[in-house]
């Protein structure tokens, strides 16, 4: 901020302060030199607390619960929608999850929240056919569910039964994930959390289902599911622990793959895993040997969609700067990097997008993105400064923030330095 903007800014202080408007230059200027030294640093403190983005959510660490599962999406007529849960000791995330819906009527400028619902967690915005829908599961390693609104998400529906949106009973994980459309069928990807073996994340098998695009997708019968696909954690010389919160994505070989996030032994590296799911939907496979690849900000969620423009896969990330000191990959989310990859395997960092130094009790993660012209906006789960000493950690975030990436195609000619970032 500028010396005169800054003294402007003071000026207005010192006004209400004498309640008397500084109409002389010369008396304006003894008062504005005062108020630097008064004023001047406790401003700069106070600047340098604020919130990046438009805050949409907040709710203060007190109150012991906390925002996830951001999720955003676009209706026909321009309005934006965006989504969060909440967890926490005093959520009811076990029983009957809580989520959020808010709309922006101006681009993102302001929000309110337009409907709240009990029975929906770790859930995805998202649109077609004129009609917006909320899929997730009904609690935490709950069933999975899918509502439908047709008033701009005032209102939802409620899935009572399988006609009415339970798709699949037992237990089961996921976040909000993309949702893409590939060969007349609607896809996405979840994880089955049954498993005799309730550990964080060995619990987790991959999944992928679909349905028609056309089909009611209310109806539990409309839908098709693949196998389960348990992690093998002999894989990685037996450093791999497991995969969660895949995306659908299609290759440029036009195969379709569950891209998951991997979790792997402390300060190892950062890897992304490829499941491949057959045409018809009901088969997915993993291929061992060539089923990894390095990945920047693998060990935490991320979210892949590609852009016919310019034919690139782009992705939101968390990558571990070397220059931190060194700690469990999934606990660095203080640093949000732009990425893009021709093929999937390869990807360059192009834009530093969000950062704060300090990386305890700040955080930029689960991010939900969307190209809309030429710009890309975002919701992020952020861990941020406020008024009740922050949030509780980085992982329990105390806002949802809204952002802006203002023709973010014109950064594909920026690198950042590989080099300072671990593999």
């Amino acid at each position: 901020m500028s010396v005169l903007r800054m003294l402007e800014k003071g000026k207005q202080r010192v006004e209400n302060i004498i309640n008397l408007p500084l109409i002389d230059m010369r008396i304006n200027h003894f008062f504005l030199l005062i108020m630097l030294v008064i004023f001047g640093c406790d401003y700069v403190h106070a600047q340098s607390k604020k919130v990046p983005g438009v805050i949409v959510s907040h709710i203060a660490q007190t109150e012991e619960k906390y925002i996830g599962s951001p999720s955003i999406c676009i209706l026909p007529d321009g309005t934006y929608l965006a989504s969060h849960d909440e967890f926490g000791t005093k959520s009811d995330e076990e029983t009957a999850a809580m989520t959020r819906v808010f709309a922006s009527y101006d681009r993102g400028k302001n929000w309110q929240c337009i409907a709240t619902m009990r029975g929906q967690f770790w859930s995805t915005l998202f649109t077609i056919k004129g009609k917006v829908y909320l899929i997730g599961t009904v609690k935490a390693h709950g069933a999975i569910v899918i509502r439908c609104s047709t008033d701009g998400g005032h209102t939802w529906t409620t899935p009572k039964d399988k006609k009415t949106g339970l798709l699949k009973e037992g237990e089961f994980h996921t976040a909000p994930m993309p949702l893409i459309v590939h060969k007349g069928r609607i896809w996405r990807a979840v994880e089955n959390a049954s498993s005799p073996d309730e550990r964080w994340p060995y619990r987790y098998s991959a999944m992928m289902m679909s349905a028609k695009v056309g089909s009611n997708l209310l109806k539990a019968s409309n839908w098709r599911f693949t196998n389960s696909l348990r992690s093998d954690t002999t894989c990685l010389s037996n450093r791999f622990k497991g995969w969660l919160e895949g995306n659908a994505v299609v290759a440029p070989d036009g195969q379709l793959y569950d891209v998951l996030r991997c979790e792997v032994e402390p300060n190892d590296g950062e890897y992304a895993a490829f499941v491949r799911i057959s045409e018809d939907g009901r088969n997915a496979s993993f291929d061992v040997d060539n089923g990894f690849c390095a990945f920047q900000g693998g060990g935490k969620k991320f979210t892949i969609r590609y852009d016919e423009v310019t034919q690139r896969y782009w992705t939101l990330v968390n990558p571990r700067y070397k220059q931190l000191p060194r700690s469990n990959r999934y606990s660095v989310r203080n640093m949000l990097v732009l990425c893009s990859s021709t093929d999937l395997r390869h990807w360059s960092m192009h834009e530093m997008v969000l950062f704060h130094k300090e990386r305890w009790k700040h955080a930029f993660q689960y991010v939900d993105w969307l190209v809309e012209g030429n710009d890309i906006i975002f919701v992020s789960r952020t861990a941020y400064d406020d008024e009740t000493g922050g949030a509780h950690s980085f992982h329990d975030a105390n806002y949802m923030t809204f952002h802006r990436i203002p023709d973010f195609r014109s950064l594909l000619h920026k690198q950042l330095n590989m080099r300072d970032y671990e593999q």
